[in-house]
């Protein structure tokens, strides 16, 4: 037995808990189902079932949630909580040279925790750079901070920035910007050891691009971000590794490299055709939409950040072509795990808004609701342990005041989030006569900042 295995069967043998379900969500896709009891023996789920068919052990401390609906709890796949967001900076461009990288560390945790109150149990971080190199031992420190149990939060996965001289994630940052260490690279060989200083590091997942992008200045989303034989080496480093690669991909012929090179997950729905969505399906890589990130809402916040003009028409541009993406895809039986790229908007917090676009879209909300659930574990490799409520898997659960299947919104409002569970855990109950958060400051409460 590997040494990991052997921890977790002995996580196995903590407290009985036992959740009685009003509607139960599996993840499965079926249709829910009502008066059902979860049982938990430590971190993991022991049984599922009809309330009368399941034994419920005296002593078994009992969570209530018969109002409710009972479901997984939700994952967003390509969120960047290390990025000057507008829920606590006015300015992006003015933060990122006025606050230190140690400081930015602490907002990170602050975004993550708010994604965590709202259900977000799980984040895949796909990293950040600033303007003292990449941040990926900070993201780390904050990943292995809630692991440990020193603070509060989801659960998290960490991307390191391995990526070419010029590339769309490099600028991120201005231009003009003196770069610091080693950030960027060129060439098969240079762009493997950036690889292997990032796993270093103790990243979970290697992010890199392919193609330009949106939400930056001055570069359009066809400039080919690196030749294969690059890709191919940043893929093989990652797996080599037993890493997994996520490849940034606006057009079809940055699609088409990712799958060349193997990519675990191709990041974004922007451009299309039907040939290379049928090589997407075949080869059997999940897609992650973003749309959140191209609604008008987002790009008015963007404004209000300091955004540059240019960067507004680009962003709007894209936007139809982001949304026929994302239905012909689906129409297509795409693979399709939830992520938002949620960095400097919208808020952090705010991540179920993007399953309402889905539903907008044509999606019906079951499938919208597996995006985040099912489709997500799968996609991260960890269908076994996440993404549903059955037996064997990490008990990862929230509770929502409605029903989701009937309106998708309901998923959007913190007072419909009475419990959110990780691992067996309770670390959200509002239910009544309970007032536990993860977060307990309002917005409005804290200080919105260009510089301290």
């Amino acid at each position: 037995m590997k040494s990991e295995e052997f921890l977790e069967s002995l996580a196995a043998k903590g407290p009985l808990k036992a959740v009685k379900c009003g509607t139960l969500i599996d993840g499965r896709g079926g249709k829910p189902v009502t008066n059902v009891v979860v049982l938990l023996e430590g971190k993991r789920i022991k049984q599922v079932g009809a309330k009368d068919k399941v034994r419920i052990p005296p002593g078994t401390e009992t969570i209530d949630c018969s109002r409710y609906t009972v479901m997984p709890g939700m994952m967003d796949l390509h969120i960047h909580t290390a990025m000057f967001n507008c829920m606590t900076f006015h300015n992006h461009r003015v933060a990122q040279f006025e606050i230190m990288p140690h400081l930015q560390q602490m907002y990170a945790l602050f975004h993550a925790q708010n994604c965590f109150d709202m259900g977000f149990t799980t984040l895949r971080d796909l990293g950040m750079n600033g303007t003292r190199g990449l941040l990926v031992n900070e993201l780390c420190a904050v990943r292995d901070a809630i692991e440990a149990g020193i603070v509060e939060g989801p659960r998290m996965l960490i991307g390191g920035f391995t990526t070419i001289t010029g590339s769309h994630l490099d600028l991120i940052q201005p231009r003009a910007m003196y770069r610091f260490g080693f950030n960027t690279a060129d060439g098969p060989w240079e762009l493997r050891k950036l690889a292997r200083t990032n796993l270093l590091a103790g990243c979970d997942i290697i992010k890199t691009c392919a193609s330009g992008g949106g939400g930056t200045d001055k570069e359009e989303p066809d400039i080919r971000n690196m030749t294969q034989e690059e890709l191919d080496a940043i893929v093989d480093e990652a797996h080599a590794f037993h890493k997994h690669a996520a490849v940034h991909c606006f057009t079809t012929s940055a699609q088409r490299m990712a799958i060349a090179a193997g990519a675990d997950t191709i990041e974004h729905m922007v451009f299309h055709d039907d040939e290379t969505i049928d090589m997407i399906i075949e080869a059997g890589i999940p897609v992650t939409p973003t749309l959140a990130h191209r609604t008008d809402h987002a790009i008015e916040l963007r404004r209000a950040l300091g955004t540059a003009d240019f960067v507004l028409k680009k962003m709007k541009w894209l936007q139809p072509h982001c949304f026929e993406t994302f239905q012909k895809m689906y129409k297509a039986g795409a693979k399709i795990a939830m992520g938002t790229d949620m960095g400097f908007e919208p808020h952090m917090g705010t991540n179920a808004a993007e399953l309402e676009i889905y539903v907008k879209l044509g999606m019906k909300p079951m499938d919208a609701i597996l995006t985040a659930t099912r489709n997500a574990g799968e996609a991260l490799k960890m269908g076994g342990k996440l993404g549903t409520i059955e037996a064997g898997r990490l008990a990862d659960i929230i509770a929502v005041d409605g029903d989701p299947v009937k309106d998708i919104k309901v998923l959007q409002q913190k007072k419909n989030i009475k419990i959110v569970m990780k691992e067996g855990k309770v670390y959200a109950d509002r239910r009544p006569g309970h007032d536990k958060n993860v977060v307990n400051v309002k917005p409005g409460d804290w200080k919105i900042v260009d510089y301290l």
